[in-house]
């Protein structure tokens, strides 16, 4: 029988602040959301580029392993990680 899904996702709900020092988390938040550092512009799509790489190299996953699902010109948005 074929599995169903064997692939391992997590879902998280981040709160990026670009044009930081240097990229990294900061803090969880009261609802659970984690608070990230990014230090790239917030314009043509370069903050989410950096978002991506960082959670990519934290969780240890492939390139295009890291997917924004909503809030993609908003400070908050919905990630999913596949493992």
């Amino acid at each position: 029988m074929e599995k169903f899904n064997d692939k391992s996702e997590i879902y998280l709900r981040i709160k990026v602040r670009p044009n930081a020092q240097k990229t990294g988390p900061k803090r969880v938040l009261d609802d659970d959301t984690i608070k990230i550092d990014i230090a790239a512009p917030a314009e043509k799509n370069r903050a989410n580029q950096e978002l991506s790489r960082y959670l990519e190299k934290s969780f240890k996953v492939a390139s295009g392993g890291v997917r924004i699902i909503s809030g993609r010109s908003e400070a908050l948005k919905l990630i999913k990680i596949i493992k």
